[in-house]
């Protein structure tokens, strides 16, 4: 992927199509790998929510548009996530999820480097416990 001036991450990313496909092979691993149950349990038993709203903003959140943030139903991700039990077993259950679905993703690594730093950050910001 060749880098231009001014290209947002969500540009470089490769735009929605690519920012889905990540979330959805989020998705599938955590409903696949037996090692992250209790991260997978968490969850309501129908995904297509939560893929819909961590595409919507991740591609916000990247640089696109602002999908997540015009919904009605968009919250704080730190009040969304308040009332679960967050510690650093679940934070890198959800990491190790992540990692894998972008090591897949066909994102540059620079680019892939940038991510997993700034989603650490977050995902440590979320943890409660």
């Amino acid at each position: 992927m060749v880098d231009e001036p001014g290209q947002t991450p969500y540009e470089r990313a490769g735009g929605a199509d690519v920012v889905r496909r990540l979330v959805d092979r989020f998705y599938d691993l955590m409903e696949s790998d037996p090692a992250v149950a209790p991260l997978r349990a968490m969850h309501a038993q129908d995904l297509g929510p939560m893929r819909e709203k961590l595409g919507d903003f991740l591609i916000g959140w990247l640089g696109g548009p602002p999908l997540y943030f015009e919904r009605e139903d968009s919250r704080c991700m730190g009040s969304t996530h308040r009332p679960f039990a967050i510690d650093n077993a679940i934070r890198e259950q959800w990491l190790s999820c992540m990692h894998r679905a972008l090591d897949e993703s066909g994102i540059a690594d620079d680019l892939q480097r940038q991510i997993r730093n700034a989603l650490g950050q977050m995902t440590e910001a979320m943890r409660n416990r």
